[in-house]
């Protein structure tokens, strides 16, 4: 596909972006990289919704159950 650059730029058909909402564009040397950027990792989302557990501090000792040390 060939694609005419006007004065503001490149317009990139839209079908060719599969549904992304993001794109990183990067250029090398001659080339231009248009790569989709994917949905946000899920595990940055753990602690959005936090729960009450009765417990005064949850992180607690989290560094010895994380390292399987006595607790």
């Amino acid at each position: 596909m060939r694609l005419k650059v006007t004065e503001n730029g490149l317009l990139i058909p839209k079908e060719l972006l599969q549904g992304a909402e993001e794109a990183d564009v990067r250029k090398e040397d001659s080339l231009i990289l248009i790569m989709l950027a994917g949905k946000t990792d899920p595990i940055l989302d753990l602690g959005k919704f936090p729960v009450r557990s009765g417990a005064s501090d949850g992180s607690e000792k989290h560094d010895a159950y994380l390292s399987k040390r006595d607790v």
